[in-house]
């Protein structure tokens, strides 16, 4: 059975490699922010990328994994540090973006893609995007330098583990109550019962006795 041929294009002027690829992410980016993962197709992002189902094919098994490349470009959104003065405030403003982030569309994307992902590990993996961690878990680094050199938290704090502690507590609840916001007050509490004593209590680790 032959192949079915993308539309016809203006001499010179068809797309390939990168330039193809990027105009189908950026297809399905769009029926992602418009209609969600359930109105995400393979026809639908053919029709719109100006291509055929073939190409899309070519790179993504199905409709999922498509979707968790176009979530990633989504996610590749440059996000500036919150500069309050002092480390309780830029804690509690990035968990704040961090809850109404994932309380937005934006997080009801990348539920509808865990949900659609199922048990497919690798996909699911790739959600978690590296890239994207190494990302946030520097932002985090930055907010906790600037609180040491500030004389905001012990210099033995700066730890990647440390940082990111906020962030985790902060998935932890969704993960446990299952919903796709965390009351305010819990944000409160982890960054004043849990946080803000372990960056300014922690010491350095004793030597081990001989």
């Amino acid at each position: 059975m032959a192949q079915a041929q993308e539309p016809p294009r203006a001499p010179g002027t068809r797309r390939r490699g990168a330039e193809l690829e990027e105009a189908i992410l950026r297809a399905a980016a769009e029926v992602l922010k418009e209609s969600g993962v359930p109105a995400l197709t393979m026809d639908e992002v053919a029709r719109r990328a100006g291509t055929n189902k073939n190409a899309l094919y070519r790179r993504w098994p199905n409709r999922v994994a498509l979707g968790v490349a176009a979530y990633r470009r989504l996610a590749v959104a440059e996000t500036v540090l919150p500069d309050t003065g002092s480390l309780r405030g830029d804690t509690l403003e990035m968990l704040r973006r961090a809850n109404s982030t994932w309380s937005s569309p934006y997080g009801e994307i990348l539920r509808g893609l865990i949900a659609a992902a199922g048990s497919a590990p690798e996909l699911l993996a790739e959600l978690r995007d590296p890239a994207g961690e190494s990302a946030h878990e520097a932002a985090w680094l930055t907010v906790l330098g600037r609180a040491v050199a500030r004389g905001d938290a012990a210099p033995e704090a700066l730890h990647p583990r440390v940082a990111y502690t906020p962030m985790a507590l902060l998935r932890n609840e969704y993960v446990m109550l299952g919903v796709p916001a965390v009351p305010d007050t819990v944000l409160v509490e982890i960054v004043d019962e849990v946080f803000l004593p372990l960056v300014r209590g922690r010491a350095p680790h004793e030597a081990a006795p001989r």
